[in-house]
């Protein structure tokens, strides 16, 4: 049995052949591939597109999804984590789905259940469904031409699960990632180059990857507001000029602070096909993971 707890948990092989996957499902067609399979989605974080994505992918390929409602679960009369997740493996589903925001929790359960989990983003750690639509979207984009191209993630990078594991997953596929970001929300690695502005690199990049600014993830207040961090790493057609660079964001994109409302319509922004190829990763994964 198999697990996605980071992307480390597939090899690129095993990549490459769900991205295979990936493109026959993009003409959104629903399958019977996973009739008859039950999938529990457990999210102690919020979610709209990650939630969304696993449910519609699972339904694409004809499963069934039971949403756990954690703030009326049991979990709000203090049962541990442990116990719900043995609870709802006791009921022989055939997936689960978590999001949680202590890091590694994921990845402590496995051993405790009989059918896969998916890591749906654990606090500050890791995110690999993300980081596997990124990266389809990215080598669809360059036609699988990805080795010596250079990615500039932009943003919060210090707290960004996405850019946690973007920065171990880029670089598999001969990617170069750095990071741009105010001192405040650089991150901890001393592995990739950092730089406290976009303008330093923007001619040497061939994708940004704007990231949310994680405010309620921060003990501290770095910034007077949000529009005192958007005049110098706000991405506006002024920062990309007519560069030829794929913009990417994870969602959800605050407006005019992460990107700029003329950027979000500039057929160089990718969100939205990101959205897309989010259902269709998840759609590879899931049959991948429950078909095993």
């Amino acid at each position: 049995m198999q697990h996605l707890i980071r992307t480390a948990d597939f090899s690129k092989e095993e990549i490459l052949e769900l991205f295979n996957d990936a493109r026959e499902f993009l003409d959104m067609k629903t399958r019977d591939v996973l009739k008859g399979k039950i999938i529990v989605t457990l999210f102690f974080e919020n979610s709209t597109r990650t939630r969304s994505a696993f449910e519609i992918a699972a339904k694409r390929l004809g499963a069934e999804i039971v949403s756990l409602d954690v703030g009326t679960s049991s979990r709000s009369k203090g049962e541990t984590i442990f116990d719900t997740v043995a609870n709802i493996n006791a009921m022989k589903p055939d997936a689960i789905i978590m999001r949680h925001s202590d890091c590694g929790l994921p990845g402590t359960l496995v051993n405790h259940v009989d059918c896969p989990i998916i890591n749906a983003g654990d606090g500050k750690h890791a995110h690999p469904t993300q980081a596997l639509l990124d990266l389809f979207t990215i080598v669809e984009h360059f036609d699988g031409q990805t080795d010596g191209k250079k990615v500039a993630i932009v943003g919060d990078v210090r707290t960004s699960r996405v850019a946690g594991s973007n920065r171990k997953l880029l670089p598999r596929f001969g990617m170069e990632v750095c990071f741009v970001a105010p001192e405040c929300f650089q991150h901890e690695s001393s592995d990739h180059k950092q730089h406290n502005n976009i303008s330093e690199i923007i001619d040497e990049v061939d994708v940004v990857m704007s990231l949310r600014t994680q405010l309620e993830r921060h003990n501290e207040i770095y910034f007077q507001s949000l529009n005192d961090y958007a005049k110098d790493y706000c991405i506006t057609k002024d920062t990309f000029g007519d560069r030829n660079i794929l913009l990417l964001h994870p969602g959800p994109v605050n407006r005019n602070v992460d990107i700029s409302d003329e950027m979000l319509v500039d057929p160089r922004n990718k969100v939205l096909e990101q959205v897309t190829n989010g259902v269709v990763v998840r759609m590879a994964i899931l049959k991948k993971l429950i078909k095993q």
